[in-house]
């Protein structure tokens, strides 16, 4: 086994697949799942069991990840609209606290065109602002969910190709890095972001030899499937007769995506072990969103619904992270302020999110209410109609929407499937009352007003930039 030279503050590893939603992991339940390298490591880890994404959606969930914002301060209010550059961000304060910083995969916050994605000025982000403090390695792109035969960029607008299967060849990059890494005094930040298991889930976008594993798998319609499109569902949300008798073969090469994925989680941890970086680093294995496959009607994520908000959140540092689960509500605008906590790095003042590292020390602390989640639009147009907010906590979601006001409150204890809208139920109305005072206050912390996501176009942005002269505070 390799040594290095004991670091001042830990190195963090940050793992997210694209799409990945709890219920399809292995040590969440799913038994159809082949996820032994995940379930291992949830084993070894602190299980945020309630993370969620504050808002189910690509490029807004990456906006909030890498500021600890939420979507309204960020203004990264739909995908394909490039970000404002003026936020103190974590790869600035990692930087600054002396951490070398890597980042691998996909990126998704500096193009501003819907569409035509794989050329260079839509997919490449040049080295500077636009990258937000990850001033190290890089090798990644914009956007694309085709897995054979893509690229990537370094320092240059050059398209690399990337042999074989993306995943495959992403893992072997980062390990790569941790080689180089391992033996510097200096500690490290290494970001890899997969783009699977995100669609398109044709048989050709995934290996074949995955895809035999699950060729007997029964796979039919989720059990709050409906037959009728959700009237709020954007169109990357409604689903044509033909989509919906293509959801059982659409989740065979799902689940075909994530036990690759599981594979390459494997290769990763064991170069980890190899290098002799497990004691001191901190791992941390996660997701943007989910995925709904037919659930109350819809396709995609972008809704408040457990199958696009819950998703897996496993940390660890051996020796300093007990191994166990919280079931404290994690949001995505969490994850940066919890991570440097746990790094022993400054908070930017700026971020609205909490730090919740005494929870992962195994500590408890003061607990957030509930998670605070954003729709604001529809999830890569200017189109209005889509918008909703939702609290989540650990017993009941509510939500509301802004077109035509309409609430709705689940126990997601009683009702996992989410299928009893108790927001017009007599008995539940303190609930209710609660939860609208509760999202009120929520949304004047942080002055979230409720706008159309055309507002935002109008006000905010110009050629699908994010303007850099706007104060984004002030609505």
């Amino acid at each position: 086994m390799e040594r290095h030279a004991l670091r001042a503050r830990p190195n963090l590893i940050y793992v997210f697949a694209d799409q990945l939603r709890l219920d399809a992991c292995g040590y969440a339940g799913d038994r159809r799942a082949q996820t032994p390298n995940l379930d291992r490591l949830a084993g070894e880890s602190m299980n945020f069991a309630n993370a969620v994404s504050g808002h189910p959606v690509c490029a807004p969930y990456r906006a909030s990840l890498f500021t600890g914002k939420y979507t309204t301060s960020t203004g990264m209010v739909i995908n394909e609209i490039s970000m404002n550059p003026n936020h103190r961000g974590f790869g600035h304060v990692l930087t600054e606290g002396g951490y070398e910083t890597g980042y691998i995969g996909k990126w998704h916050l500096s193009a501003n065109e819907l569409g035509h994605h794989y050329e260079t000025r839509n997919s490449y982000t040049p080295p500077g602002e636009h990258r937000l403090g990850f001033d190290g390695f890089w090798a990644a792109y914009n956007f694309h969910h085709e897995y054979y035969g893509m690229y990537y960029h370094t320092d240059s607008p050059a398209k690399i190709p990337m042999e074989g299967y993306e995943p495959d060849g992403q893992t072997d990059m980062a390990i790569g890095q941790l080689r180089r890494m391992a033996g510097e005094d200096r500690p490290f930040a290494l970001f890899l972001s997969y783009g699977t298991p995100h669609d398109p889930w044709t048989p050709d976008n995934v290996p074949a030899e995955y895809l035999a594993r699950f060729a007997d798998a029964g796979f039919g319609l989720p059990p709050n499937y409906r037959d009728a499109n959700d009237p709020h569902a954007d169109a990357w949300a409604r689903m044509t007769p033909e989509e919906r008798a293509s959801i059982p073969d659409w989740l065979r090469v799902y689940y075909a995506m994530t036990a690759n994925l599981d594979w390459n989680l494997g290769r990763l941890l064991a170069a980890v072990d190899e290098l002799g970086l497990r004691d001191d680093t901190v791992f941390v294995f996660t997701s943007d969103h989910g995925e709904l496959f037919g659930a109350h009607g819809r396709k995609g994520k972008n809704i408040f619904y457990e199958e696009a908000v819950r998703v897996p959140f496993l940390l660890r540092q051996p020796g300093r992270v007990p191994q166990g689960e919280t079931d404290v509500c994690l949001n995505t605008c969490d994850i940066m302020p919890t991570l440097l906590g746990l790094l022993d790095l400054p908070v930017p003042a700026e971020v609205e999110g909490s730090d919740l590292s005494p929870f992962a020390l195994g500590a408890g602390g003061e607990e957030p209410e509930a998670a605070f989640l954003q729709g604001t639009g529809a999830t890569a147009d200017w189109a209005d109609g889509h918008e909703w907010r939702a609290l989540r906590d650990k017993r009941y979601t509510y939500a509301i929407y802004r077109a035509d006001r309409q609430e709705l409150l689940f126990d997601h204890e009683e009702d996992p499937y989410q299928l009893r809208n108790l927001a017009e139920d007599p008995r539940c109305a303190a609930e209710l009352e609660r939860f609208r005072a509760l999202l009120a206050r929520r949304m004047n912390e942080i002055g979230d007003t409720f706008e159309s996501c055309t507002w935002y176009r109008d006000h905010w942005t110009e050629d699908r930039r994010i303007l850099r002269t706007a104060t984004l505070a002030a609505k």
